[in-house]
């Protein structure tokens, strides 16, 4: 209690602000889920016609996946020079990263795989171009939403300019500043959007429940317990098999230490606010500071496991649920997609579900009709992926200090045990100024 009154009144202020904020919209999209399921469900042919809300969300979200994309790639591909540059513990972070979110990716896509989530739902794809059936009315004003920009181009673009900025050196470091403040802009855009995300889940899933009835919502949740269960074995399984070999240490020990930042992200579905607690936490666990400087931040812009599975699981939903599932070299490709445009991707709320429409745009874009129905459930799935995303970075942090020997193990087994609490005094304000991500120079990103 001393060290929460030792806290500036101010922060803790602004946090319950902005946390009431995000409450707001999550109680939002939840209701108008319900709602929507329940006008569809009583009056199918009003939840048909209440089609176009989803579509206009859709629109909006494609709207910006081209900015998004193309500030993050350029952004992130500075980050990873900036942090192979600090030397072994930076390779070797990196390296990891790249190889444990691209595993994640794949354990989605076999997940997804042998489910088969949203398969039999049959929706109507997805066609830019047909206005026929559309309201002159409801046409002009999806219209005046600006068209999408090719996905592709833009990221062979963005990698191209990040390489090129890279190559200039310090020369570069204005045009990065410059495109740093231009992803400020595009994600505030972004922000602004997603508070339209009530009104596009209720049309969707009205939409949708009122063209299939009860087998979208038995989909819907399938798909969620899919995911939350996907999450727990990859904790358990992939990442506490992996602590155990390379460090001796049980993930359950592990992860009732991290036990209040469990419940903080739980009650905000975002690991940011758990960052500075974090970072005190594996430096008192014995990990060295620079260890702990480097793996953790790089690992919240990189190394976002919950985030990677959920990415490829809801595609296959969509591409399921919309009847045309993907063969085995679409589903490839666009696992390499997604590795590219998942890194550097920052923690605000709807960069997840853009990602997702970029993926899909990219492969076939007659499935961001689907998109809608993730809309509605996205919600749903963020404590999941924030959990993992959070429980990925400590055991992350564990074995690249266990690799280049900066961790102490009696410190680990003194702490773990029980010995050594936490002290919650140790959270110094330095901590709590640590929240910068390598890729943007701003707050840390946590979800996606």
């Amino acid at each position: 209690m001393a060290s929460q009154r030792g806290e500036s009144a101010a922060p803790a202020k602004a946090a319950r602000k902005g946390l009431d904020k995000s409450h707001y919209l999550y109680i939002a999209v939840i209701a108008a889920v319900i709602l929507g399921a329940l006008v569809g469900l009583m009056f199918p042919e009003v939840g048909k016609a209440l089609k176009p809300l989803g579509d206009g969300f859709i629109k909006l979200i494609k709207m910006m996946i081209a900015p998004i994309i193309f500030c993050t790639i350029v952004l992130g591909i500075g980050s990873i020079a900036k942090a192979a540059t600090v030397g072994k513990v930076g390779g070797l972070a990196l390296g990891y990263f790249v190889l444990m979110s691209t595993f994640a990716l794949g354990i989605g896509l076999v997940v997804g795989n042998l489910i088969h989530p949203g398969e039999g739902l049959k929706l109507a794809a997805y066609d830019p171009n047909k206005k026929a059936e559309v309201d002159s009315t409801v046409a002009f004003l999806l219209g005046i939403i600006p068209g999408d920009i090719p996905v592709l181009p833009t990221l062979f673009a963005a990698i191209l300019v990040g390489f090129a900025l890279q190559k200039m050196g310090p020369q570069g470091a204005p045009v990065l500043k410059a495109i740093s403040h231009g992803q400020v802009l595009v994600f505030r855009i972004l922000i602004m959007i997603m508070w339209l995300a009530p009104v596009g889940a209720f049309g969707a899933i009205a939409a949708v429940v009122g063209a299939t009835g009860v087998a979208a919502i038995v989909s819907m949740f399938t798909l969620m317990a899919a995911f939350y269960i996907t999450c727990a074995l990859f904790i358990v399984v992939i990442l506490g098999g992996l602590l155990q070999v390379v460090t001796g240490v049980n993930i359950f020990k592990l992860m009732k230490y991290l036990a209040r930042e469990y419940l903080l992200i739980f009650s905000t579905s975002s690991s940011e606010a758990a960052l500075p607690r974090l970072i005190a936490k594996m430096e008192h666990l014995g990990v060295s500071k620079p260890v702990v400087g480097v793996t953790v931040p790089t690992g919240y812009s990189f190394n976002l496991d919950g985030t990677a599975i959920y990415l490829t699981m809801a595609s296959l939903f969509v591409a399921n649920a919309m009847g045309t599932p993907l063969d085995l070299g679409a589903q490839v490709s666009l696992l390499i997609f997604m590795i590219i445009a998942s890194k550097g991707a920052a923690g605000v709320t709807g960069a997840g579900l853009a990602t997702l429409a970029a993926g899909l745009q990219a492969h076939k874009p007659e499935l961001l009709g689907g998109v809608g129905m993730i809309v509605g459930i996205d919600r749903f799935m963020s404590e999941a992926r924030a959990l993992t995303n959070f429980t990925g970075n400590a055991v992350a942090t564990l074995l690249i200090g266990t690799w280049v020997k900066e961790i102490d193990g009696e410190q680990v087994t003194r702490v773990l045990s029980g010995e050594e609490p936490f002290d919650e005094t140790t959270m110094i304000a330095g901590h709590h100024e640590v929240q910068e991500s390598p890729a943007s120079g701003k707050a840390v990103p946590a979800t996606v």
